[in-house]
């Protein structure tokens, strides 16, 4: 694992650039270390290395940075539905290190991606849980998690209950989810 850790770092390095960390700072503002590596080179690296499977997946987690955890990210979303209980295990584990938008909304959304249609019942429980933290990243993350059940109508109250929960929260990025997931209903989903 060690020297396929050594290899996606390598491969980081030459992708990135100055301008392109200066331009993902801005629009993914934190204090997490960043390459500045462009979404589409991230998205090639994580085909790459998708059979480090789910090692990798934590590894890459692990190592901390922006785009190390967005390839763990898309790497589970290629994997997930091989083992959905491992899937769900490491969102769990995950979720209280996430502290971007960025990060958060691919966890909720790509990382469940191969879980979300046969273990529905434990995201909403997730998502439920979430709604309640002191955590601002898994507040937003339980509404996130469900934007896709926004197309099923029979999931539509529970949805509805997590942002009446929601609805005055004072974090800017939590109110925007509950905007999100509200123009989702408006929308006819």
């Amino acid at each position: 694992m060690k020297e396929l850790m050594r290899e996606i770092n390598s491969d980081l390095k030459a992708k990135s650039s100055e301008s392109n960390l200066a331009s993902i700072s801005k629009f993914v503002p934190g204090t997490q270390k960043m390459f500045g590596v462009k979404t589409p080179d991230l998205n090639v690296l994580a085909k790459k290395y998708k059979s480090g499977g789910f090692e990798l997946v934590s590894a890459l987690w692990k190592s901390g940075s922006f785009e190390e955890k967005i390839i763990a990210i898309k790497i589970l979303e290629q994997i997930g539905g091989k083992d959905p209980d491992r899937t769900l295990k490491i969102v769990k584990e995950f979720a209280p290190e996430t502290d971007n938008w960025a990060v958060c909304d691919g966890l909720g959304m790509q990382a469940l991606k191969g879980v979300r249609k046969t273990h529905a019942d434990e995201i909403f429980i997730l998502a439920e849980k979430w709604s309640q933290s002191k955590n601002l990243w898994q507040r937003r993350l339980s509404l996130v998690m469900v934007e896709w059940f926004t197309r099923e109508p029979l999931l539509h109250s529970k949805i509805k209950k997590l942002i009446r929960s929601l609805e005055g929260d004072e974090e800017y990025y939590v109110r925007k989810a509950v905007q999100w997931i509200n123009r989702n209903f408006s929308k006819g989903r």
